[in-house]
């Protein structure tokens, strides 16, 4: 990588007089058969810079691009990391860093990208002796380039520093106009005391503690405290190493500034100055979608990949006449990808080949033409990791004919394999099954398995979400009184009131038992919703009492002791809590949150409704799950 610092950019000849002076000849074993390799590709500049967007969260803007370097491809210098070992192994770092840089900031200037330039550069380097004042800013002139553009990004290499020295020269590069980053934040020596020596504008945490983000809540927790740290100290945190769309979320949702990785984009020569939209749609996503968990336990989990057939395909080039050998001689073979450098082109189905080829002169006509010539060129292409509901929901809305020649599985666009109507159904159908077996006989709404299985989910996420946990009370003596019958009748309204009260979209509703429900509301206005459900009740369990009881107010029954005793009608008790990301580890500490919230609403005579304000610590969670 192109590191930036106040030394002159070396040019051909310069770069070639110090390596022969640093070099003083190499032996002719394998080190010095590197050493020549690394003299040619610095004399004559054979690097290639790579560029890697860096996104806002908020929205998916660009924020800027950090600058890559690599060696000739095929070559055993083609990595930076093998590339800079070899130079510092004969005291040619810093050479190399010149040359690297130059080319950097010249691809960058020429390829008119958006936003800022991120440059690693080595603290060594940043604090050369040797150093020209002004150089660079004369440099970046002659290219174009604003030095607020550029972002030094500190990447530790060494374990020890000279602190005064190293917070002088951020200083003087700051002056002229730069911005300091620091770079892999947790991964190194000693990046917390660099934080604080040199109060960067920008922190990278280290790709390790993003990874799995949403799966680990010791590495939520870590982001979050590095979060809470940026926010007091003025510095912007930017997330490296995100590589899936759970990652993306929790990164976003825990309000970190500024991500990158591949499944935002990989590097390239000629990078996107634009984020895909399906990146975009997530980042302006503040809830995960109902469908994903809708079948029962585990499914979430259940995505294309399941259905993936490793299948044979066939190249544009190749002619009509060997396809139609393929489908005879495979009469298993119903469908056939045309794929041209990894990238699903097409698809040709089995019956429309052989129906064309059967018609008079079929073959004369175009045996020998590209196999492009019959297929499908708008296939259904979806990601493995695309959800097997959202598949489903893509395969209704299109036209009849994708279900009976399937749809063509891909990773990151480069295709993996096939997959067939026939298997999606097969698995919707089960995942329907499944759900069923998990319900509530009663209700129909889901059961325990499911309630924790999507508590799981959301956790996972990394979303808010507010948990409501819904009692009948003084049902007890409403079915002693009235008979098991209405006390059924009593419990299917509750649940049907509360399950119109949610967004289908958005909001799950689950029966545990009895007259107990729990909804896991992601609807902001779920405070109103409740509300509503209070009042819908009341107005809606009037016709399941007597006359005398409704205009009294309760009824009577008789205690244990032969007591005549009043009860009021039954009325409902709502206890919320609102769920905030890395607030809490685990199902259970949610449902115990959402039981004590329900006791206190129930300590309120009549329909009621408890929001649980306060805010756990961890320490307080340690203490109970102790």
């Amino acid at each position: 990588m192109a590191p930036l610092s106040n030394a002159p950019l070396l040019f051909d000849a310069e770069a070639a007089d110090l390596i022969a002076r640093a070099a003083g000849g190499a032996p002719p074993d394998a080190d010095g058969q590197m050493l020549s390799l690394l003299h040619e590709i610095i004399a004559q500049r054979k690097l290639t810079a790579l560029f890697q967007p860096i996104v806002r969260m908020r929205n998916g803007e660009i924020l800027g691009y950090e600058g890559l370097i690599r060696g000739p491809s095929n070559t055993p210098l083609h990595s930076p990391l093998a590339l800079f070992k070899v130079a510092r192994a004969h005291n040619l770092s810093v050479q190399m860093e010149y040359l690297c840089r130059h080319i950097v900031l010249a691809r960058f200037a020429q390829s008119g990208l958006p936003g800022n330039l991120f440059l690693n550069v080595t603290p060594g380097a940043l604090m050369q002796p040797e150093a020209i004042q002004g150089e660079t800013l004369r440099y970046l002139e002659n290219l174009g380039v604003n030095p607020q553009r550029i972002i030094i990004e500190l990447t530790e290499n060494e374990p020890t520093y000279d602190y005064a020295l190293l917070r002088n020269a951020a200083m003087h590069y700051r002056d002229m106009g730069f911005q300091i980053a620091i770079d892999d934040l947790g991964e190194g020596f000693s990046s917390l005391r660099l934080w604080s020596e040199l109060q960067p504008e920008y922190v990278k945490i280290d790709m390790h503690f993003v990874q799995g983000i949403n799966h680990d809540p010791m590495k939520l927790q870590f982001v979050r405290s590095i979060q809470e740290i940026a926010e007091k100290s003025g510095s912007i945190v930017i997330a490296e190493g995100i590589e899936s769309q759970a990652e993306l979320l929790a990164i976003r949702d825990l309000g970190i500034a500024c991500g990158q990785g591949y499944h935002i984009a990989r590097p390239m020569a000629e990078p996107p100055v634009r984020i895909s939209e399906d990146v975009t749609k997530t980042l302006r996503r503040d809830k995960v979608p109902l469908a994903a968990n809708k079948y029962g336990p585990g499914k979430r989990n259940a995505t294309v990949f399941k259905l993936l057939r490793e299948t044979q395909y066939v190249a544009p080039e190749v002619t009509n006449d060997h396809v139609y050998d393929m489908f005879v001689n495979d009469p298993q073979l119903q469908a056939l990808p045309v794929v041209s450098n990894g990238l699903p082109i097409g698809l040709i189905n089995r019956y429309s080949m052989v129906e064309r080829f059967a018609r008079l002169y079929g073959r004369e006509l175009y045996g020998k033409k590209s196999c492009a010539f019959f297929m499908d060129p708008n296939p259904i292409l979806t990601e493995q990791d695309t959800s097997l509901q959202d598949l489903s929901n893509l395969l209704v809305q299109a036209e009849s004919h994708h279900l009976s020649n399937g749809f063509i599985i891909t990773d990151r666009g480069q295709y993996v394999g096939l997959g067939t109507g026939h298997d999606l159904l097969r698995e919707i159908t089960q995942m329907q099954i499944d759900a069923a077996r998990h319900a509530n006989p009663l209700t129909q709404l889901p059961g325990n398995v499911p309630i924790n299985d999507h508590i799981e989910y959301l956790l996972q996420s990394g979303v808010e979400f507010c948990i409501c946990y819904c009692d009948l009370d003084h049902f007890k003596p409403f079915n002693d009184v009235y008979g098991y019958r209405k006390g059924d009748d009593m419990i299917q309204l509750t649940g049907r009131i509360l399950q119109q009260g949610c967004d289908p979209q958005h909001d799950f509703i689950g029966h545990i038992g009895g007259d107990d429900f729990l909804i896991m509301f992601q609807s902001e206005d779920w405070e109103k919703r409740c509300r509503t459900m209070l009042d819908n009740f009341t107005a809606e369990s009037a016709a399941f009492y007597y006359d005398e009881d409704r205009e009294r107010g309760g009824y009577f029954s008789e205690d244990r002791q032969g007591n005549r005793v009043q009860h009021p009608l039954v009325s409902i008790s709502l206890g919320a809590v609102k769920i905030e990301p890395s607030q809490y580890s685990s199902p259970h500490q949610i449902a115990s949150a959402a039981t004590k919230a329900k006791k206190q609403a129930k300590k309120t005579p009549g329909n009621s409704l408890f929001i649980e304000r306060r805010v756990p610590t961890a320490f307080s969670w340690a203490l109970k799950d102790g």
